[in-house]
């Protein structure tokens, strides 16, 4: 998730809303003197006190509910800001910070009511900085319950506050969970042009990017994102996915490697270096870095594949077995854990195992030529020979000529296994 969407939200603050005469003294005006000392037990004395005397002041209202927020007694905050509104519903700041603390509290119908109607008034101090706070804090509040109107929040935030990346970052985000990616490029492009060096508007472009298999154009995005902050491990490791996926193995594992030493012990990275080791016939590297993802995601299903699936090709093949097996476990629909497993469990002459694997892989997978084949010698070597006959009746069947090693094989055990029909077995010499 993007460092903005983790942000806290927009604090609640205190402005006068309204000025008193020079000569007044009231308990409001020794209240907001506290105020200004942060000397809030003092505050909220003299403004119980005017509430008491004058229940419909809206001033003195307002005031206490900011003392109450102050004090961490968000309930009685509340209540303080509707009496405040109750007694003068047009006060912008009334209805922003009501609105605010709501939605701190999780009540987002209400508080979108508030801010709502925040953003049709006019604020004391500072009205085009106060009004795009209002209208981005209701874009948040909607983004669950109604989605198109927190983006047209967004929107008007964004005409407000013209040099805030922010509202742009937030519409970019709603739109991408949509699927509306050229809308949200546009948006992080905007936020990105208003802070050159903002990582969640270049690594949000660079995903979408991604996602839109312009490769190119993710490059660059996350090559500017590593000049403004090169220790960005998480940027480094999506440039590896891109350059990989640009066919630039090389670049990647450069990349992956540039991370591994700003964080060596980030298990993302490994598991990604691995990968590509994998692929230039590097495997003794490609272990040590599974292993440390492994040892760094022990909960990872594809960690324990990559570790397992590489064990095997190197014929490692208990030590394969179980880490499958606890690939499985984590991810119990990992089809391609159980064709693995599959294989290294029949090299351990665990049959059962064998079986029980090509059986679960058949709930995910249709059946080939080799899972015909690993079935039938499975059950040839448990000496179950009916089924055996059927498998490798299956695998000549599917197979058409393309493992004719195995073809050779079957033919033979058929013949050995079945020999009241040999002669349907024997290849016919023309």
């Amino acid at each position: 998730m993007p460092a903005h969407a983790q942000q806290s939200p927009p604090t609640i603050r205190h402005h006068r809303i309204e000025e008193p005469a020079p000569e007044q003294n009231t308990d409001v005006d020794q209240a907001e003197d506290a105020m200004q000392k942060n000397d809030f037990a003092t505050a909220e004395a003299l403004l119980q006190k005017a509430v008491a005397a004058k229940p419909d002041d809206y001033r003195a209202w307002f005031d206490l509910g900011y003392v109450e927020n102050a004090l961490h007694r968000p309930d009685d905050a509340i209540a303080a800001y509707k009496k405040s509104i109750a007694a003068k519903p047009d006060v912008f700041e009334s209805n922003l910070n009501l609105g605010l603390l709501l939605a701190k509290q999780g009540d987002e119908g209400d508080a979108a009511k508030y801010l709502k109607a925040a953003t049709q008034l006019k604020p004391t101090a500072h009205p085009q900085e106060s009004l795009a706070r209002a209208w981005q804090a209701l874009g948040r509040v909607q983004q669950s319950s109604d989605p198109q109107s927190a983006i047209v929040a967004f929107g008007q935030a964004a005409k407000l506050a013209p040099n805030d990346p922010g509202p742009h970052l937030a519409a970019a985000e709603l739109l991408q969970k949509q699927g509306n990616l050229d809308a949200a490029a546009h948006e992080y492009q905007s936020a990105a042009e208003l802070d050159s060096h903002s990582a969640d508007a270049l690594s949000g472009l660079a995903s979408i990017y991604i996602t839109q298999k312009k490769y190119a154009d993710a490059e660059t995005a996350l090559r500017k994102n590593l000049a403004a902050d090169p220790q960005n491990t998480a940027a480094q490791v999506q440039l590896a996915r891109v350059l990989a996926a640009e066919g630039k193995d090389e670049e990647a594992a450069q990349a992956l490697r540039s991370a591994m030493r700003a964080d060596p012990g980030d298990p993302h990275a490994a598991l990604e270096l691995g990968t590509l080791d994998v692929k230039a016939g590097k495997n003794g590297d490609a272990e040590q870095e599974f292993r440390l993802a492994v040892q760094r995601l022990p909960s990872d299903a594809d960690a324990h594949f990559a570790l397992g699936s590489l064990l095997m090709r190197e014929k490692k093949f208990p030590e394969a077995q179980r880490e499958l097996i606890e690939a499985i476990q984590i991810k119990p629909d990992f089809a391609e854990a159980y064709s693995n497993l599959a294989v290294v469990s029949s090299e351990n002459k665990n049959y059962d195992i064998t079986l029980r694997a090509l059986d679960d892989r058949a709930k995910y997978l249709p059946d080939t030529p080799a899972t015909y084949f690993l079935r039938a010698t499975t059950y040839d070597n448990l000496k179950a020979v009916p089924q055996a006959v059927e498998y490798y009746q299956r695998f000549l069947a599917a197979d058409d000529g393309k493992f004719p090693d195995q073809e050779w094989q079957a033919r033979h055990r058929l013949i050995a296994l079945d020999p009241k029909h040999a002669d349907k077995y024997e290849v016919k010499v023309k």
